[in-house]
């Protein structure tokens, strides 16, 4: 059961969230908060008294401490609850995405969005406490991109792989390119669980878009869609030994094979080895010939 925080400036939106979050049947407990500062107190004595706290719904423009400044200052935390920011205002989607927000719910909150986003909590929570760990789907993500002025979402899904460029991370799919900020530390951290995995210190790639693995002089790269990347030295081991613990062999045996199909996965090649062939290699019939006539 979820324990939430709810902070808005306007009492008659303050109340009306407080009592759809009580209606959910995955919420144990709601306190709400007018201001940020109140939220930070409320906070504070929580953490004082061992209480825990896994997501804070937060309105965006408020006066004094707005929304996204007290975000901020709940990165500073060693284990910081989910945010869902839930406000009037869509022009901070990027921003709030940028501060790591779980969702970004928009005034007058409907009662099936805000379940919605209560699903993507426990999601999280489970996740970070170690359960079991949802399916793909479940643990997509909208990424807001700017261009040109217009808001561009982005599903996670669609990435291929991701390009640190400073404080700012650029985002490959089949269909272009799109630059946000965010230190690729943060979104290695933050997608890891969707199957993001590091090839090199400035490269992130979805393992589930990995087509090939090579290695040819000792060095390591892999295809993704259009794309050969390098893999440094130091994540060699690492992406080789994932793209074994992803691999399953058809348990089904070929019409054309006499010997059924093992399950087990097959060792990708070693790097001194030479160069690699596309994909593990798949059994095929048995070169063996046929077992000797006996004598009359």
């Amino acid at each position: 059961m979820l324990h939430v925080l709810a902070v808005d400036d306007e009492v008659p939106a303050l109340e009306e969230l407080a009592y759809l979050l009580r209606e959910d049947p995955r919420i144990e407990q709601v306190t709400a908060a007018s201001e940020a500062a109140q939220a930070l107190r409320n906070l504070s004595r929580m953490l004082v008294a061992g209480q825990r706290l896994d997501a804070i719904f937060l309105d965006i423009r408020m006066p004094g401490l707005d929304g996204l400044d007290f975000s901020r200052l709940l990165m500073e935390f060693a284990a910081p609850p989910v945010v869902v920011f839930v406000t009037a205002h869509d022009d901070c989607a990027v921003s709030a995405y940028e501060l790591g927000a779980l969702d970004y719910l928009l005034k007058p909150v409907r009662p099936q969005r805000l379940a919605e986003a209560v699903r993507r909590v426990q999601v999280a929570v489970n996740r970070k406490d170690g359960g079991p760990a949802p399916d793909e789907t479940e643990l997509d993500e909208v990424i807001p991109v700017e261009l040109g002025g217009r808001t561009r979402l982005v599903m996670r899904s669609t990435v291929l792989y991701v390009e640190a460029h400073g404080d700012y991370v650029r985002l490959h799919t089949s269909e272009g390119g799109y630059l946000i900020r965010m230190p690729l530390v943060v979104l290695a951290r933050r997608w890891e669980a969707a199957g993001f995995i590091r090839i090199h210190r400035s490269t992130l790639v979805s393992a589930r878009h990995i087509t090939e693995l090579r290695f040819e002089g000792g060095r390591a790269t892999v295809q993704v869609g259009d794309e050969l990347l390098p893999v440094s030295r130091r994540h060699t081991r690492e992406v080789r030994d994932l793209l074994v613990r992803r691999f399953r062999f058809d348990p089904r045996p070929r019409p054309d094979s006499p010997l059924p199909q093992t399950s087990r996965p097959q060792p990708l090649p070693d790097p001194s080895s030479g160069p690699s062939v596309p994909g593990p290699p798949v059994p095929g019939p048995s070169s063996a010939g046929p077992p000797p006539r006996e004598a009359p």
